[in-house]
């Protein structure tokens, strides 16, 4: 397929790759974006995904985000990367994916299925071997364990630790039938790793005290290992930034040696418009609106930056995962990144703390939402 200008790169600064055992660029591409949650059959059946996934290789985005839980997203960047394999053979990119969670509340870890699913995604992506799998949104399986749904959780690394079941010396406690389920599918990951199928394995999820919960289970249950990787989402946001406050505990006590931040827009929530679908309360969305129109050059512009500049070399070799859905978004966000490399404008950094204080105001600043049940 023919290239046209729109799909090369603006010359600039590249993209860099990141130290640390996985080699990741600092901006990963969620292609989350390849289902309908966020696109229409149209758009997707069209030539856009491919002309989208070639313009990121070419910026030196060469690591892709996906799961089986994103409908066509696995088989759609599959057909993408096979028509670019000539420009952008396998050994240039990263391909990352997720197991589990077939539908909105339709989850399986059992081991057979979670094997089962990831030789699918094989088939699936058009390849031999995947980069990483994580056990996708790891709360909604495992052994429930927090004194409420939504808020603030930073008071599980203080004085709430142990309702959080992250006491010292709680490390190892198999709480309940749910943790069981996580242990025996990880297991089966860790099968699959030592088969050659799998590079890195790892679990994703939104509240962050349990993705550390789960990263000491499992580090302290026999064979002993760390988890190779984690992705946290939501939570490096204007809205939301607890996953600073998390990091080194995870990296430190749980000893995950990489983490990813992802969704700097929180599902599309720091957008001009929030999608229906989305867990945050009525009032949240409320909040969002007055807030949208503070930064001339829009809301996502503001908290892209914000995310970038928190990610990269400055958050501990942290990648951003971002989602594209059209070339457009590609450039914009190499922009942002080109721009924030030097940290970003003082008027920039000024509006970020009036949005901030929007929601701190409203009561929503580091608070997380209930996940769906």
């Amino acid at each position: 397929m023919a290239v046209n200008i729109k799909e090369l790169p603006v010359p600039g600064v590249a993209l860099t790759t990141l130290d640390g055992s996985l080699k990741l660029p600092t901006i990963v591409f969620g292609a989350g974006t390849f289902a309908n949650q966020y696109n229409s059959d149209a758009h997707l059946e069209s030539t856009m995904p491919i002309r989208t996934v070639g313009l990121a290789l070419r910026y030196g985005i060469q690591a892709f985000d996906t799961s089986v839980y994103y409908g066509p997203s696995e088989v759609i960047l599959g057909k993408a990367l096979q028509e670019l394999k000539d420009e952008f053979p396998r050994s240039s990119y990263q391909l990352m994916t997720k197991c589990g969670r077939f539908g909105p509340l339709d989850f399986d870890y059992t081991p057979s299925r979670i094997r089962d699913t990831v030789k699918r995604s094989l088939e699936r992506l058009q390849t031999v071997y995947l980069d990483t799998v994580y056990l996708h949104d790891v709360e909604f399986v495992c052994t429930p364990v927090a004194p409420r749904p939504s808020g603030s959780n930073l008071g599980a690394l203080a004085e709430e630790s142990a309702a959080y079941g992250l006491a010292e010396g709680d490390e190892g406690k198999i709480l309940g039938e749910g943790d069981q389920k996580i242990l025996d599918a990880y297991a089966e990951l860790r099968k699959l790793q030592e088969e050659g199928l799998v590079k890195n394995i790892g679990i994703t999820g939104y509240p962050l005290p349990t993705l550390l919960r789960l990263a000491l289970l499992i580090l302290h249950t026999p064979p002993f290992k760390p988890v190779d990787i984690i992705l946290s989402y939501s939570h490096l946001t204007l809205q939301n930034d607890t996953f600073i406050q998390f990091a080194p505990e995870l990296r430190e006590r749980a000893k995950v040696k990489q983490l990813l931040a992802a969704s700097p827009f929180s599902m599309g929530l720091l957008t001009s418009s929030p999608p229906p679908w989305h867990p945050a309360p009525a009032e949240m969305k409320a909040v969002v609106k007055v807030a949208a129109g503070v930064w001339p050059d829009g809301l996502p512009n503001l908290a892209l930056g914000y995310a970038i500049r928190n990610t990269g070399s400055v958050r501990g070799k942290t990648p951003l995962v971002v989602g594209f859905s059209t070339p457009e978004e590609v450039h914009e966000c190499v922009r942002v990144w080109r721009e924030m490399q030097d940290g970003g404008s003082e008027d920039r950094k000024k509006t970020e703390g009036v949005v901030r204080d929007i929601f701190s105001k409203a009561g929503y600043l580091n608070w997380s939402w209930a996940s769906p049940q």
